[in-house]
């Protein structure tokens, strides 16, 4: 399944996979539960050998909508249902959110919510609107994760990326209540104005860093490296990519008036990861998008760093 998306929905901006439900308007949290999907909920069952013997200090996470198998966890497992999370955010944000977008991913094994934070900020002369992100897992695999992100989370891809990228988050075990932990995650996450602050400074050091175009081929190519022993056909799907990127950098008409720096450089890159269209549209492609790395890192991840040793 294309994005490792099973539903999800999205205000207006179509995601570059296709998938899901377009809406007009940002909706509120009710509607935005069933328009995503996630208007079920996650019941645990005793958990059988094929002997029906009882797996002692196990349980099944089961989807009520259709007995699928999320993952089997321990006893000590709490669950956070999809309705919760959604209420965590509206007591987080208060009345009037705005959903973003929200989805299953992995079959159910993991969801999300993105909402609008409340203001909107003037940075370097650029208008950030920056969300609120809350994932979950169903099976066991991970934390209750919740991060300021300017990332627009459309699939399993974009969550990571925005987790990895986020400034300022919170995590939460599923071994106690997300209620008890309201506070906590008011105090983590809602020094929004230090916050977008620090971000403005960390833009304005990168328009500081002046690349020569020289400069921006070489990193080019160090993000998108021609591999020893790649056969003609691999030699010029990869230069093409290099030539999409180069196109994002040089002629994007809203990074004209930027100048030649490292801002303009991260925002093509960023561009490119999220909408650069496969050469073949194979199952896999787009899902390696994000992944795509160097040294390890996800791409824009590895672009930032080049800047910082620019």
């Amino acid at each position: 399944m294309a994005a490792n998306v099973e539903s999800m929905f999205y205000v207006r901006e179509t995601p570059w996979h296709g998938l899901g439900t377009k809406v007009q308007e940002a909706p509120t949290s009710k509607d935005a539960l069933i328009l995503a999907g996630l208007d079920w909920h996650v019941v645990q069952e005793p958990v059988y050998t094929g002997q029906n013997e009882l797996v002692q200090g196990y349980k099944a996470n089961v989807r009520d909508s259709d007995r699928k198998v999320l993952g089997v966890v321990t006893d000590r497992y709490k669950i956070v249902q999809n309705e919760e999370a959604f209420s965590f955010t509206d007591a987080l944000l208060g009345e009037g959110v705005r959903y973003e977008t929200a989805g299953s991913l992995q079959g159910g094994k993991s969801v999300w919510l993105l909402a609008h934070l409340p203001h909107e900020y003037i940075i370097s002369g650029e208008r950030i609107s920056p969300y609120l992100l809350f994932s979950n897992t169903h099976d066991g695999s991970g934390a209750v994760k919740v991060a300021i992100t300017p990332i627009r989370v459309v699939c399993c891809n974009t969550l990571n990326l925005a987790l990895q990228t986020a400034k300022r988050s919170w995590s939460m075990n599923h071994t106690g209540n997300v209620k008890d932990k309201m506070e906590e995650a008011k105090n983590t996450l809602f020094l929004a104005d230090r916050y977008m602050e620090e971000l403005g400074k960390e833009f304005e050091n990168l328009r500081k860093i002046t690349l020569s175009d020289k400069k921006v081929m070489d990193y080019i190519e160090i993000l998108l490296p021609i591999e020893d022993g790649a056969t003609p056909q691999q030699f010029r799907n990869m230069k093409r990519l290099q030539e999409d990127m180069k196109m994002r950098y040089f002629d994007a008409p809203d990074l004209k008036d930027v100048g030649k720096n490292a801002y303009r450089f991260i925002n093509a890159v960023s561009d490119f990861a999220t909408h650069a269209d496969p050469l073949r549209r194979t199952r896999n492609y787009k899902e390696n998008m994000f992944a795509k790395t160097v040294d390890g890192n996800p791409l824009i991840d590895r672009a930032y760093q080049l800047m910082l040793s620019a």
